[in-house]
C-alpha cells in the first residue's frame, strides 16, 4: 500500500497524491475506512463525456468517496502545506465539507480549481497546486520580457 509514503498507513484527513505520469498527479483527502476498505474523497469527472477538457474545463465534476485502489494503487501521503498552515480538524470541519460537496456539481478547471486545489481547500481551507505553480514558474519568464518591451 502506497507508494514513497512519509508514513505508511495514511490517516483521516491526510492529501493523497496519486502520480499520473512524471508530469502530473491527481489528488485526494484519505477518508478513512468503511467495512475495511479505504476510501478517498476527490475530485473527478462525472461521466465519460466530460472527460475530454474544453480548455482546461470540465463543467460537470463532482466530489465523490471511492475506494482507493479505483483511485490508484500508487500513491503517497503529501500534506504539503503542514510546515505553513495548520490542517483543519477532519472530524469537525473536513468530514463534514467532504460529506456536504459528495455528488455536488463542480466546474474542473486545470489553472483554478484541479484536484489538488479541492483536495488543499479541504484540508487546509485554501486552494493551492504546487503543480499548477510549476507550470507558471516555466510560463512567466517567458512572457515577461515581450511585455517588458511591449511587443504583445
Amino acid at each position: 500500500m502506497g507508494l514513497g509514503s512519509s508514513h505508511p498507513k495514511p490517516f483521516p484527513g491526510d492529501i493523497l497524491e496519486f502520480p499520473l505520469n512524471k508530469y502530473s498527479s491527481h489528488f485526494g483527502i484519505y477518508y478513512g475506512e468503511r467495512d475495511g476498505v479505504p476510501y478517498v474523497a476527490h475530485l473527478t469527472c462525472r461521466d465519460s463525456e466530460t472527460k475530454l477538457l474544453l480548455f482546461g474545463r470540465a463543467l460537470r465534476s463532482e466530489v465523490k468517496l471511492d475506494p482507493v485502489e479505483l483511485v490508484g494503487r500508487r500513491y503517497k501521503v503529501r500534506n504539503l502545506l503542514d510546515e505553513v498552515h495548520p490542517p483543519r480538524d477532519f472530524y469537525s470541519l473536513v468530514k463534514p465539507a467532504i460529506d456536504d460537496m459528495i455528488g455536488r456539481d463542480v466546474t474542473f478547471d486545470i489553472l483554478f480549481h484541479n484536484s489538488e486545489h479541492q483536495a488543499t481547500l479541504f484540508r487546509y481551507g485554501l486552494k493551492k497546486s504546487t503543480q499548477i505553480e510549476k507550470v507558471y514558474a516555466q510560463i512567466l519568464p517567458t512572457w515577461k520580457k515581450p511585455f517588458e518591451k511591449k511587443k504583445l
